[in-house]
């Protein structure tokens, strides 16, 4: 007999009876389709969600979700007829959906969703729908953040950019070298540049911007928070230096990222966890 699919919708109806007396846990991997500078396709924080949890899955023995492919990402928009690609949800059309999903799967049995972001600011609206669903219906929720930016400490070894040149952040060494390692093909070096932020020109001297967070550098100090559009902190859409990726470090990523997933699964698998509330009408 076949072994039944890790992907719920390549499984019947039989398949996903007999993964929930298997396991009571389930990924759902989440990306966006945005602008990732010249040289990367708009899928990369997709491609990373879903390679990484792929991977997670068959390592821990978990089965996941298809990839939500569309995620919050207003600031990648750029100006009307740019051209730029980026397709964003609202923020409650996001919850929303990644909310249903949810409800639906711990509906049928499942009592642990762990959502898989490759893209980080899909998590700023987020927090509410993940609270809901804890609060209404007592299963264990988490999500996983399948990337580096700022805390390097997973992957140190393995990426050479210093901390200065970004090697997590948008465009730069991680996600060119993940994008190489998926499909050499998709990945335009010729198109590549190196480039670090820069405050909005707006702002004015005062302020300074060190990397593609929220925050600002006033005084020294980055206790401010200012909503930007990518493209008034990021002339080409690029955070970083990509130049030195390479494929070999980009499967090395991959699997250091879905490992770690793995563990922290196997680890979740002793966690005895009651659903009150499982079943869900979605009368509208």
């Amino acid at each position: 007999m076949s072994q039944k699919p890790y992907n719920i919708i390549d499984c019947s109806m039989v398949d996903v009876k007999e993964w929930i007396e298997e396991m009571d846990i389930v990924l759902i991997p989440i990306g966006s389709c945005e602008q990732h500078g010249p040289h990367l396709p708009l899928g990369t924080d997709s491609i990373t969600a879903e390679v990484i949890t792929e991977r997670a899955a068959k390592k821990a023995n978990v089965p996941h979700t298809p990839l939500i492919w569309c995620g919050y990402s207003p600031q990648h928009m750029r100006n009307p007829n740019s051209g730029a690609g980026t397709i964003t949800l609202r923020s409650t059309t996001f919850n929303a959906l990644l909310y249903d999903i949810g409800r639906s799967l711990i509906h049928h049995g499942f009592n642990k969703i762990v959502y898989v972001t490759g893209h980080g600011s899909n998590i700023k609206v987020l927090d509410p729908m993940l609270r809901n669903l804890r609060y209404e219906t007592g299963a264990f929720i988490a999500m996983y953040k399948a990337y580096s930016e700022r805390d390097l400490t997973l992957v140190e070894d393995i990426v050479e950019n210093p901390k200065e040149e970004t090697p997590g952040w948008h465009c730069s060494e991680m996600e060119t070298a993940q994008d190489m390692a998926y499909n050499m093909n998709l990945v335009r070096m010729d198109r590549a540049v190196k480039e670090f932020v820069h405050a909005p020109k707006w702002m004015g001297n005062a302020f300074n911007k060190v990397d593609g967070s929220a925050g600002v550098t006033f005084q020294g100090q980055e206790y401010i928070v200012v909503p930007m559009e990518h493209h008034e902190y990021s002339d080409s859409g690029v955070v970083g230096n990509p130049f030195r990726a390479t494929p070999e470090k980009g499967e090395k990523l991959f699997e250091r990222f879905a490992s770690y997933l793995a563990d922290f699964l196997n680890e979740l698998k002793k966690i005895k966890v009651e659903v009150y509330n499982r079943p869900f009408t979605c009368r509208a």
